[in-house]
């Protein structure tokens, strides 16, 4: 008898990804983030409809929210709740981070860009991304450095 079971593969904890923020801006700095949640919302987002690509974090009275994010609500979703698939989002972080936050995006320019939605010990997690918008010239440059690597690679590959 040969072993023919399949091995069940683990589901991965990226729920979603933005994959536009390495491309629009210099991440200076990662956090991560707990978010308040709706119980429609912690299912959709298990069955992995969720969006990341037009979402934004706002500070606001010393609190940090996420703007943008879609979740598509299930078909199954209960009968006596209305979903918002883009509601406003509190995110859950330290009074010190916070704080930290609010004077890097305040006083030196930085903007906060989400950039990726993940499971962590069964609760839904943010990452933060400390950021500086590119300029046309920078987003140019850096690809040609991805090209180039790219190139080195493959000739080194083949000699």
């Amino acid at each position: 008898m040969g072993k023919n079971k399949k091995q069940a593969k683990e589901p991965s904890s990226t729920i979603a990804l933005n994959r536009k923020a390495r491309h629009e801006f210099f991440i200076e700095d990662r956090l991560e983030a707990g978010m308040e949640l709706e119980g429609w919302e912690v299912k959709s987002m298990r069955a992995g409809r969720a969006q990341l690509s037009e979402a934004y974090v706002l500070l606001r009275n010393g609190e940090a929210f996420l703007f943008g994010a879609h979740i598509t609500p299930l078909p199954t979703a209960s009968t006596h709740i209305n979903p918002d698939p883009s509601r406003t989002r509190k995110l859950l972080l330290h009074r010190a981070e916070i704080n930290r936050l609010v004077g890097a995006v305040e006083r030196k320019g930085y903007t906060l860009v989400p950039m990726a939605l993940y499971w962590k010990r069964g609760r839904a997690k943010l990452e933060v991304g400390l950021a500086k918008g590119k300029k046309e010239y920078d987003k140019r440059a850096d690809k040609k450095d991805k090209d180039w690597e790219r190139e080195r690679a493959r000739i080194l590959k083949h000699g």
